[in-house]
């Protein structure tokens, strides 16, 4: 009786790089200046600004990062580095059960492509109004109602 050998092939190298587990990309309330951007404090590095594909919805209080396939718009935000694991439970709390964390790709202002976490919205769009550009800084009611200045 003949044995037969079973034939493996090796996985094929991905072409992504695998996410950082240590970079955040925040686009919102999470940034400095902003109301929950405290939860970063000590926690966090910033290391700058970047964009990613996508696009940003206001939903009142609050901005959503949404996928937008085969379209050229851009969430602009902010970079950091986690440097403590537990921050992750934490802001998983925060963003709440509408938004998952998911590997995005973020253009640095050095023009460097960086893996990185974002949360991406995944609740209903009905009464997302689409931001313009896609930077909540800029959008007029984060600078009016909701943005803290900083100290």
């Amino acid at each position: 009786m003949r044995s037969r050998r079973r034939r493996t092939q090796a996985a094929a190298p991905s072409r992504r790089a695998p996410v950082a587990v240590d970079l955040l990309f925040t686009y919102g309330t999470l940034m400095r200046g902003f109301r929950l951007h405290r939860l970063l404090d000590g926690r966090a590095t910033y290391l700058g600004r970047g964009r990613a594909a996508g696009r940003l919805l206001d939903l009142g209080s609050y901005p959503g990062a949404i996928d937008d396939p085969g379209s050229v718009g851009a969430i602009h935000g902010e970079v950091y580095r986690v440097t403590d694991p537990a921050l992750w439970g934490t802001l998983d709390s925060a963003e709440g059960p509408q938004y998952h964390r998911r590997e995005v790709t973020v253009r640095s202002e050095d023009g460097r492509d960086r893996a990185a976490w974002i949360y991406r919205y995944i609740g209903p769009l009905d009464r997302g109004v689409p931001i313009p550009g896609g930077d909540y800084r800029a959008h007029a009611p984060a600078r009016s109602i909701y943005h803290q200045p900083s100290p």
